[in-house]
């Protein structure tokens, strides 16, 4: 059984097809990159699969339980779409920490480690509004993988990164490969796709079509 099964999904925005009869599987300890330009669908593809948009047609299944039916939203799910929001005034420990205590699955160490594993400093003070891009998307990045889940949807992950950032997210992201977690990444940067995908797919005006 696939972890993520996407079925002739299609959504319209009025008379605009955003997708059109999509197709897409993923399996386990998988990462499948989509390319595309800016409008093409990939963002909302990924909020289907998240359940965050309801598609017109088709269906999509997450780790055998169909969005919309079975579930609303996959519950073991880490995600960046779009630019993450933090509060402020909060260190990003601290912005970490309240969001953890919703589902109280993870203690203070965790959230110190997950920190450290994506190379910030839990002890730092800093409010995260004094964060530069980079500090914010590594922070985004904790977030998403904190609770440790199974699946990971990310939209542009190393968006503001510098080199030694992209460098220590690429091999974070192989790492969590190797551990059997899947995920789906949509990157503007080859690179990241060649060097982190199994499968390629590319959509553009709502059609996806796999590449490699």
């Amino acid at each position: 059984m696939s972890v993520i099964e996407v079925k002739n999904v299609t959504k319209k925005w009025g008379n605009n097809t955003v997708l059109n009869a999509v197709n897409l599987t993923a399996e386990r300890a998988e990462i499948i990159g989509i390319i595309g330009h800016n409008g093409s669908g990939k963002t909302v593809l990924m909020k289907c699969i998240c359940g965050f948009i309801t598609p017109d047609s088709g269906e999509i299944t997450v780790t055998g339980k169909r969005i919309g039916r079975d579930i609303d939203i996959p519950k073991n799910i880490g995600l960046i779409i779009e630019t993450p929001g933090f509060l402020p005034n909060f260190s990003g420990f601290g912005n970490l920490w309240q969001l953890a205590k919703i589902r109280g699955k993870i203690s203070k160490n965790d959230v110190r480690e997950v920190m450290e594993k994506v190379g910030l400093n839990p002890h730092d003070k800093k409010h995260v509004g004094k964060y530069s891009l980079g500090m914010r998307q590594r922070l985004g990045i904790a977030q998403a993988i904190m609770e440790n889940p199974d699946i990971l949807i990310l939209d542009e992950p190393m968006n503001g990164l510098d080199k030694n950032g992209v460098n220590d997210m690429r091999e974070l992201f192989l790492r969590l490969k190797s551990d059997g977690k899947t995920m789906i990444i949509a990157s503007h940067n080859s690179a990241d796709i060649d060097i982190l995908c199994n499968k390629v797919f590319e959509i553009d005006k709502g059609n996806l079509k796999q590449v490699r």
